[in-house]
C-alpha cells in the first residue's frame, strides 16, 4: 500500500513551496518516523532534493481551482458599480504534482497511511491516518505500532 495525502495536504504543501520559492518539480516531501515522543515513535515531514535509490516513490497530480475573486458588476454594461452583479474572475486552474518519499524502515510503519491538513480552531497542521497505529498521542504527532 502506498503512503497518500488529501487534497487539503497537497494544497499545504504546494503553498508552503511557494513561500520558501521551491521548485515543485525537485522537490520531495519525505514522510518517516523517529523513535520517541509521547507514544514511541514520532513522525517526521521534510521538503527536501534528495531522494534514495531505496525509497519508496508516489507521485499524486492534483488540480486545483483558481480563487474566485468576486467583482460587482452592472449586468447591462459590465462596468464596475455598487449594488451590481458579482461574478468570479479567477485564472486557470493549476496543477501540482506531490512526490512523497519515504525510506523502507519507516515504510513498514507508515503503510497504508494518508497525510491530512487541518486548519481548526483548536490547531493547524497536518495529521496523519495511520492504520498501523495501535494508538496515538493527544497531539496526534507520535504513535506506537
Amino acid at each position: 500500500m502506498a503512503v497518500t495525502a488529501t487534497e487539503n495536504a497537497a494544497r499545504a504543501v504546494r503553498d508552503i513551496m511557494k513561500e520558501q520559492d521551491l521548485d515543485p518539480e525537485t522537490i520531495r516531501l519525505r514522510v518517516g518516523v523517529k523513535g520517541g515522543g509521547c507514544s514511541g515513535f514520532s513522525y517526521l515531514l521534510d521538503l527536501t532534493e534528495k531522494q534514495r535509490d531505496t525509497d519508496e516513490l508516489w507521485e499524486y497530480v492534483f488540480t486545483f481551482e483558481p480563487a474566485e475573486t468576486p467583482k460587482a458588476t452592472d449586468s447591462a454594461d459590465g462596468e464596475d458599480k455598487q449594488g451590481g452583479v458579482a461574478t468570479a474572475t479567477g485564472g486557470p486552474a493549476e496543477t501540482f504534482t506531490l512526490r512523497i518519499v519515504c525510506d523502507p524502515k519507516s515504510y513498514l510503519y507508515l503503510n497504508g497511511t494518508t497525510i491530512d491538513f487541518k486548519d481548526e480552531l483548536m490547531g493547524r497542521g497536518f495529521v496523519f491516518n495511520n492504520p498501523n497505529a495501535t494508538s496515538t498521542c493527544g497531539c496526534g504527532s507520535s504513535f506506537s505500532a
